[in-house]
């Protein structure tokens, strides 16, 4: 497998992206037009995007836009093929898009991972008036992958509730990839 950049002249792996959103992400992309035009936002220079290949095949993508003056960047999107998950794809990706934001001097790597489809313990509740605690008992009864950022390092810092509808959560999670700086005086 190699992790390169993805390049709008190499149109076979942008298709191959953009299926890759619709197979396994569509509630946020149900056609490829909309999933071609989320490939498409995350191909200037300004951003990263990257691909796990094997020869032609793209197994898998992984995009960041930087946030907050370059200080942290925003994980998004993840996608790895179906049969191919469990595998280490998803975790050589989220390395190698930390390794590229360490190079442009980013402190932070954050993601929302949204529950649409009621597979963790903050669906179809009421969140309020503390999503926080609610945050700090999630189960993942459903497979949810927010377990999957937590195993590659990554920490629960919030909750939206509601964000894609009644009792279909955002949970915000949260990763320090550069070395804690002593404090400026």
């Amino acid at each position: 497998m190699q992790t390169v950049d993805l390049h709008s002249d190499d149109q076979s792996a942008v298709e191959q992206a953009a299926a890759l959103l619709v197979d396994l992400l569509p509630e946020g992309w149900s056609t490829m037009e909309s999933a071609l035009r989320e490939v498409a936002e995350s191909l200037p220079d300004e951003r990263i995007s990257r691909i796990a290949r094997e020869g032609e095949e793209v197994v898998g993508w992984v995009s960041g836009q930087e946030a907050y003056i370059g200080h942290t960047w925003e994980l998004h999107p993840l996608v790895v093929k179906r049969e191919r998950h469990r595998q280490g794809i998803g975790r050589a990706l989220v390395a190698d898009l930390e390794e590229r934001v360490r190079e442009r001097g980013g402190h932070t790597v954050y993601l929302g991972t949204d529950d649409e489809r009621g597979e963790t313990s903050l669906a179809n509740i009421e969140l309020y008036p503390d999503p926080l605690e609610h945050a700090a008992r999630i189960t993942n009864p459903g497979g949810h992958p927010y377990e999957f950022y937590q195993h590659v390092g990554y920490t629960i810092v919030g909750v939206l509730p509601d964000a894609n509808g009644f009792g279909r959560p955002d949970i915000f999670m949260a990763k320090r990839i550069a070395p804690l700086a002593a404090p400026q005086t």
